[in-house]
């Protein structure tokens, strides 16, 4: 249902759904992709900044020159240069990617029984949907738990399911597709849950290990019959150019090769490294993920 067919429903601005959504001095991650120059740029700064209309204006040219705007869903510690497991301070949202037969998948959501009814609702691209519920009280172990349970019961994307997840910024253009889409939130509950409120069967899936066996299952079949070793440089190369740190992709890959390599963190450093090359050779310009400090501390970029 359209805010147009429904008053009650409230479409929030861009600094409204920041701060609605976060502490203003919570520590969160805004990620800028620009995949025709193969540019990625992290910024983790505090909730107030990332609202302020300087960076918000920032935000804009970027997204104007060809970016797609992302935000991580999970305040960071107050050391975090990173956005890894590691450096979640604590976990404030669990969220569903339904990008296969949309529309369908966010009835089910919503009549469901299974889930209460969503904080917000993204319309990410024509027929896709990003849910999202605002919790607290959740380890960061429970809510992959939750996040796996979740995408198994409605059909959302298995590539979802880990804490570190950025997704869309509402008020911002998707520049994935060849005719732009404006990615728009509507606010449904104002209510913040907790695990109880999940009625869904969690069990192990949601283990770091299983994450990326189900994210390797995407790799199409070859009559060349990859090795495993390519397997994991494509797996590589998929996780990086969506935006995901180089570290957490490290580690993944390294998790899942401990029992067949003596080192596992050297070759999966090895393969990050070569998946990185793969991907700034393919580029327009060289693909980059450049390091943050601490971006209260730094002028935002006069481009």
């Amino acid at each position: 249902m359209s805010p147009a067919e429904n008053p009650r429903v409230l479409v929030p601005s861009t600094s409204e759904y920041i701060l609605s959504n976060f502490e203003p001095t919570d520590r969160i991650a805004m990620l800028v992709l620009n995949r025709d120059f193969g540019e990625t740029i992290q910024r983790i700064t505090n909730a107030q900044k990332a609202s302020s209309p300087e960076f918000q204006a920032w935000l804009r040219y970027k997204n104007a020159n060809g970016a797609d705007i992302y935000i991580g869903m999970n305040p960071l510690k107050r050391d975090a240069s990173t956005r890894t497991k590691e450096d979640i301070e604590l976990i404030r949202h669990v969220y569903l990617d339904l990008d296969h037969d949309g529309p369908r998948a966010l009835e089910s959501v919503e009549d469901s029984s299974a889930v209460p009814e969503p904080s917000y609702v993204l319309n990410s691209s024509p027929g896709k949907f990003q849910v999202i519920w605002k919790v607290e009280g959740m380890t960061l172990d429970e809510a992959e738990g939750l996040l796996h349970a979740m995408a198994r019961e409605f059909g959302g994307d298995p590539a979802s399911t880990d804490a570190t997840r950025v997704l869309r910024l509402p008020g911002f253009a998707n520049k994935k597709y060849k005719t732009e889409f404006y990615v728009e939130a509507r606010t449904q509950s104002k209510e913040t849950y907790h695990l109880r409120d999940f009625k869904l069967h969690i069990d192990s899936q949601g283990s770091p290990r299983h994450n990326y066996h189900e994210r390797g299952k995407r790799v199409p079949s070859s009559p060349t019959n990859l090795s495993q070793s390519e397997h994991d440089w494509a797996f590589a190369k998929r996780a990086l150019a969506r935006g995901e740190e180089p570290e957490e992709v490290i580690r993944q890959i390294a998790e899942n090769r401990s029992n067949d390599k003596s080192n596992p963190e050297y070759y999966a450093r090895l393969t990050v490294n070569k998946a990185l090359a793969e991907l700034s050779s393919s580029s327009s310009s060289s693909f980059q993920t450049i390091p943050t400090g601490r971006d209260e501390d730094r002028e935002i970029p006069r481009e």
